[in-house]
């Protein structure tokens, strides 16, 4: 038998009442008219407490109603897209999860605007946002104005100015430190009415950002984060907001272990909506780093046994580090802070982080300076900071995955989002072997993408190649030109193909080349190309023939 998890002994449920045992046992000299007496007067005594149980004089008063009355239900209808077929859209599903308001810097009084803050996957997808304020009836048409997918973040807006009515906005508290209070207030299931859970700080670290796939700063608590408190404020023991309650641990995993988003954060995408009304994500180095932990390591490279810093093994063609960073660089240091051995900064009194903190702290766009070693002499250079284009992104920008119908041959851009439409949340273990290392590969422009033939639809011009052979299969050419991305192949095809009748240009047909663990040709009499697209796009209900 395993020894109970943390050193816990299982629960156990109370043993029930059996229906043979007694319920009442008299005391000795005791009438049972008696006990008929005394309970209706124990009845008497409740029922006239009935009501005024529920507020008495002298009560403890809850937590601040104004906090309270900033946090609203958010009510969200979503409608994805389906990756597997493009052209069309999932059921329409609804969630409900969390939200506050906050207020712009200006206010509301002095001309700013009125702002609600909630997740970015509470609202993903959405065609319709609502919320409701506690205590409240009626729910109000919300606008999503952005939405931070690395940080997980949407800023939202209602328009009705009967909402504001009374609202006090939250304001934001400074980061906390570990063993600080943490309440966490939303509206998570197992019932309709707001609720409050409470813990501690008890980690600050830089962790991943499940939805967008980021490592960020972030704040583990130990107090009940389930679904539904998506979205909703954490307050600090001043009553002010410490953090954006955001996701947790599953309950087979680990126990107790919930994720905020600290105000930092918070700060950074919401000053960057107020600079560009939008939020292009947070920057990156874009370079693949060694720890230079061991000693016989760093006096090959020239450290001595007291230098610290990273080693450079990688970088990103499409990175603010291509041309200026080189691959074998020592990084000693950013913006003057000292990179360890160990890849981390000092953070706090007593406290470490993971260098790329500083980083994230940047906007896209601004300047850094670091300092390298390179061939051992130390060297500083500026970085005009940005992102990074991959070649299997994650999907989530784009509402309307892109597509390509030719003759019944359907094409579509490998995402993480298609891979996991096509095979499953286990998609990394199901995918075709060469299908999944192009999510590890870089990208050596920034619009290149991982084009597949997604399915063969039965028409007269693909007479001969059976759907169930050709499917999810690599395409790396047309017509012997390379194929670096969907655009680029449907400007072959449309050249190839625009306005020629039966026989007409150079050779009647064209010649797909695709393929995995090695190539197979599929090639399609042109005559018969523009027919077999109009009636496939017929048969299926396809609006257009190619979405860019």
């Amino acid at each position: 038998m395993m020894p109970p998890r943390n050193g816990r002994l299982p629960r156990r449920p109370c043993p029930a009442v059996r229906g043979d045992e007694p319920t009442t046992n008299l005391a000795p000299g005791t009438t049972a008219s008696s006990v008929t007496t005394d309970s209706e007067q124990d009845w008497e005594h409740w029922a006239d407490q009935i009501d005024s149980l529920v507020e008495t004089p002298g009560q403890r008063a809850e937590m601040s109603s104004d906090l309270l009355d900033a946090v609203v239900k958010v009510y969200c209808l979503h409608s994805e897209p389906n990756f597997s077929l493009p052209w069309q859209r999932a059921r329409q599903y609804s969630s409900f999860s969390t939200g506050f308001v906050i207020d712009s810097p200006n206010g509301a009084s002095g001309g700013g605007e009125r702002w609600l803050l909630t997740n970015a996957h509470s609202v993903q997808y959405h065609t319709q946002v609502k919320v409701k304020k506690r205590g409240d009836d009626r729910k109000y048409v919300a606008k999503v104005l952005c939405t931070c997918r690395e940080g997980d973040m949407a800023l939202l807006t209602v328009e009705d100015d009967a909402f504001w009515n009374g609202v006090v906005p939250l304001k934001f508290g400074p980061l906390p430190r570990l063993q600080d209070d943490a309440v966490v207030v939303g509206y998570p299931i197992g019932g309709d009415t707001i609720s409050v859970t409470s813990g501690v700080v008890s980690r600050i670290e830089v962790t991943s950002y499940v939805h967008g796939s980021r490592e960020l700063l972030g704040i583990q608590i130990d107090a009940a984060i389930n679904s539904g408190n998506s979205g909703g404020p954490v307050f600090d023991r001043e009553g002010r907001c410490c953090g954006i309650a955001f996701q947790s641990y599953d309950a087979d995993a680990a126990e107790n272990i919930g994720w905020i988003i600290p105000t930092p954060v918070v700060a950074h995408f919401l000053a960057e909506y107020a600079r560009t009304k939008e939020f292009p994500g947070f920057p990156v180095l874009g370079v693949y780093f060694q720890r230079l932990e061991s000693e016989a390591l760093r006096a090959k490279h020239g450290l001595a046994k007291d230098h610290k810093g990273i080693m450079i093994r990688a970088i990103e063609p499409t990175s603010c580090s291509h041309g200026v960073l080189r691959e074998g660089d020592v990084l000693l240091e950013f913006e003057g802070t000292e990179i360890a051995c160990d890849g981390t900064i000092p953070f706090r009194k007593g406290e470490r982080i993971a260098f790329g903190h500083l980083i994230s702290q940047k906007f896209i766009g601004d300047t850094a300076t670091a300092t390298v070693l390179r061939g051992g002499e130390k060297l500083d250079v500026s970085l005009t900071l940005g992102g990074v284009t991959r070649v299997v992104p994650l999907g989530m920008d784009v509402d309307n995955p892109p597509y390509l119908v030719v003759g019944g041959l359907v094409f579509t851009v490998v995402t993480v989002l298609y891979l996991r439409s096509e095979f499953g949340e286990d998609f990394e273990r199901n995918s075709p072997v060469r299908l999944l290392n192009t999510m590890y590969s870089m990208a050596e422009t920034e619009d290149r993408q991982v084009v597949v033939l997604s399915q063969i639809l039965a028409s007269d011009a693909t007479t001969g190649y059976e759907p169930d052979d050709f499917y999810n299969l690599r395409v790396h050419s047309f017509n012997g030109q390379k194929v670096e991305n969907l655009a680029a192949l449907a400007d072959m095809v449309e050249e190839c193909l625009g306005g020629l009748g039966p026989g007409e240009g150079e050779g009647e047909y064209v010649e797909f080349e695709v393929g995995e663990h090695y190539k197979e040709l599929i090639v399609l009499e042109k005559s018969k190309v523009a027919k077999a697209t109009k009636d496939i796009m017929q048969q299926h209900s396809i609006p257009h023939a190619m979405r860019r």
